[in-house]
């Protein structure tokens, strides 16, 4: 059973037709103590690939011009290791590419037999593949001169690795403006998941790949989180049109505003709730007023025990908010994207209570807190005739108001969504 859920949770959309087969077929042979437990045979397993394959293959045909392109099939990823443990979550997780040293041929051939790898051998700081075409060429850079030395225009392979040896930051960026628009995808050695995102990263658009170079099963695991994560942020989440049927003011409690490491722009906000069944779309501080100056970093988001989505399908309490955490900033179309808290402020101020339910369900009530301020406020969906109505002040809300909701399980262990039987009132 372990075999088979470990395929039938691979991703439609996140995966091609080629390289699915090769992940169906790479965890038919890694977990082959499953197929041995289960009585399931070498040819039952290959059926079991060929299967999956023509259908997945079918799925991904009929469906392509609807899915976007996963930001980790916008990136390359290799590895570079001696260790079986990290060369098989690796391969679980769908890299495939390994880089050997000259003196580990009798190694590569021993994980080829194991799964299907596509195994890379270093030989005079060149990378060349298992018949011995160049695919790559390695540079050390230690010093700006042999930064500059590093141009796309060279007659190089295909891909370019390179292993910085003191600064990384300020290179990577360097290097990602020098080959903008160039055919050579460049690669970084990396030695841990941080230095990997710093090279991903780099002048926003990132190198075009890494080499992750470890030991430790849990760098790949962390590596494949952050590519997750990135993933995520490409898809659109489903918001809901809900009707507001109470506006009350509650008294004095603790809010939180959480200030950004980035701008928002008009129709933008956090996704935040009093239940985790039904979170609001709150307008961030970016629009102008008389009174006071616009904040478009800041979210005035509700009270300490309100939920926040955060990146991975989790929620947080807005109490456990902290510097350097990473919050999901969605507009009124269901863009979403990451951004890094800066600074949470909680202060003791007046409040509000509004309640809204969904004309197709009069039984759920969906609930937030918020401070009653002018510039507190939620957003309501575009009008028919594409019309944006970017925000509705609380101060200004009222019975029969429409707003948006992000609808999701109501259930929740340290923010992540769980089956059990639960009331919230």
């Amino acid at each position: 059973m372990a075999l088979l859920s470990s395929v039938s949770g691979i991703s439609r959309q996140q995966l091609s037709c080629s390289s699915f087969k090769t992940d169906v077929w790479n965890i038919c042979r890694l977990n082959s103590w499953h197929i041995q437990s289960y009585s399931i045979g070498t040819n039952q397993a290959t059926q079991l690939y060929k299967d999956f394959s023509v259908k997945m293959c079918s799925v991904s045909n009929s469906s392509s011009s609807n899915v976007s392109i996963p930001y980790e099939k916008s990136k390359r990823v290799w590895i570079w290791t001696e260790s079986k443990q990290v060369m098989c979550a690796a391969v679980e997780r769908g890299w495939n590419t390994f880089i050997f040293s000259p003196h580990n041929h009798e190694l590569a051939n021993d994980w080829s037999s194991m799964a299907l790898i596509d195994p890379l051998f270093i030989k005079g700081g060149e990378v060349f593949n298992g018949v011995e075409r160049r695919v790559a060429t390695i540079f050390e850079v230690s010093t700006p001169q042999e930064l500059q030395q590093l141009q796309p225009a060279d007659e190089q392979a295909e891909n370019i690795v390179i292993d910085l040896q003191n600064w990384q930051i300020i290179p990577a960026e360097n290097i990602v403006a020098a080959f903008q628009g160039s055919s050579k995808t460049v690669f970084a050695i990396s030695k841990t998941p941080t230095e990997a995102q710093t090279f991903l990263e780099a002048l926003e658009q990132g190198l075009g790949g890494v080499v992750l170079k470890v030991e430790e099963v849990e760098a790949v695991l962390e590596l494949k989180e952050y590519f997750d994560r990135r993933s995520e942020v490409r898809n659109l989440l489903s918001l809901t049109k809900a009707t507001v049927t109470r506006v009350d003011v509650a008294g004095m409690g603790d809010r939180v505003c959480v200030d950004l490491c980035s701008l928002m722009r008009p129709g933008e906000g956090l996704l935040v709730g009093s239940f985790a069944r039904g979170l609001f779309l709150v307008h961030s501080e970016c629009l102008e007023s008389n009174y006071i100056a616009s904040r478009p970093f800041r979210v005035n988001a509700g009270p300490v025990h309100a939920y926040v989505l955060v990146p991975g399908g989790k929620t947080c309490y807005l109490s456990e908010l902290k510097s350097g955490n990473e919050v999901i900033v969605v507009d009124q179309k269901g863009h979403q994207r990451t951004a890094i808290v800066g600074r949470v402020k909680i202060e003791s101020r007046p409040l509000i209570l509004v309640e809204a339910k969904r004309d197709s369900d009069n039984e759920s009530i969906y609930s937030i807190i918020l401070q009653n301020a002018e510039t507190v406020a939620l957003i309501g969906p575009c009008r028919g005739n594409g019309e944006q109505k970017t925000a509705i002040p609380v101060t200004s809300l009222k019975v029969g108001d429409e707003v948006l909701l992000r609808l999701q399980g109501a259930a929740r262990h340290t923010g992540i969504e769980i089956q059990e039987f639960i009331v919230e009132n």
